[in-house]
């Protein structure tokens, strides 16, 4: 069975959990019927049974991301479900804190594996069905740390630096066929993936809290909320951008410290670094 002429298609990998499923259920309600992807059979058993609670009509195929084979096969899965595909989320994604020095040949090829090659494997084997619709769109999901220093993620910042070229690259390679290439790069997000895999303290939490000029965490729904716009209509002359999406994350508190000391009644003197009056 195939969507009618006037349903958008969405894929979005990773799409079974937190920041994914987010994306998926924004998307469904814009009218998209929806593909999600990922290794997991469990994650998108429990995604799609949330998503089709929502009324959405959902395709769900066990992919590994880092298998060009079986991303072939997942594009194959979508042309014959639905026929079509306007919009392809690149949000798979594998994170674990570790030292460089400690990082596995392992480890690292299993994480550049999954978010920049996967990345580049769906995007490529999307295309054929991407430049035959009407307005086609690519989002990544990337990091400030792409660009930043991301110690302790060694392997994800080089993989999401990566992805920010291929972006940038694609959108002007493909944006003759139609095809507009955007990234989202979030900040802080907690869900129960990241939960059990970074944000693994209280304190933990609370020091990455003071380092987001808006002092908080964001949420997948808000993450949503900025693929939604770039997939709109509202941004189709927008393409190789990167939008963050961090609560200033990425532009660092600079001399917040020295504001925060004075408006609780301290002060700074010359030689601590003050300005004389």
């Amino acid at each position: 069975m195939q969507s009618t002429p006037a349903r958008k298609v969405a894929l979005v990998t990773g799409g079974g959990t937190g920041i994914g499923r987010a994306i998926g259920e924004l998307l469904a309600e814009d009218g998209y019927d929806l593909a999600i992807a990922s290794r997991s059979v469990d994650h998108l058993d429990r995604g799609a049974r949330a998503l089709r609670a929502r009324g959405a009509r959902v395709l769900t195929v066990a992919t590994d991301v880092r298998q060009p084979d079986q991303v072939d096969r997942l594009m194959a899965r979508v042309r014959d479900e639905y026929g079509r595909l306007d919009v392809l989320v690149n949000n798979a994604a594998g994170n674990f804190p570790v030292r460089a020095e400690d990082l596995s040949p392992n480890g690292w090829r299993a994480v550049v594996g999954i978010v920049l090659d996967g990345t580049f494997f769906c995007s490529r084997a999307a295309f054929p069905l991407l430049r035959e619709a009407r307005e086609a769109s690519i989002v990544n999901i990337v990091a400030a740390y792409a660009w930043l220093a991301g110690p302790g993620t060694v392997h994800s910042a080089a993989a999401k630096a990566g992805v920010v070229s291929l972006t940038r690259t694609l959108a002007v390679e493909w944006a003759r066929h139609g095809i507009r290439v955007n990234a989202v790069s979030p900040g802080p997000v907690r869900t129960e993936g990241t939960d059990h895999q970074l944000w693994t303290s209280e304190s933990l939490v609370k020091r990455i809290e003071l380092g987001v000029p808006m002092g908080r965490f964001g949420t997948p729904e808000e993450m949503a909320e900025a693929v939604r716009f770039l997939v709109s209509p509202h941004a189709r002359y927008i393409t190789g951008q990167v939008l963050p999406v961090d609560g200033g994350q990425w532009l660092g508190r600079g001399l917040m410290e020295f504001f925060d000391d004075r408006s609780s009644g301290g002060s700074v003197s010359p030689d601590q670094g003050g300005t004389p009056e």
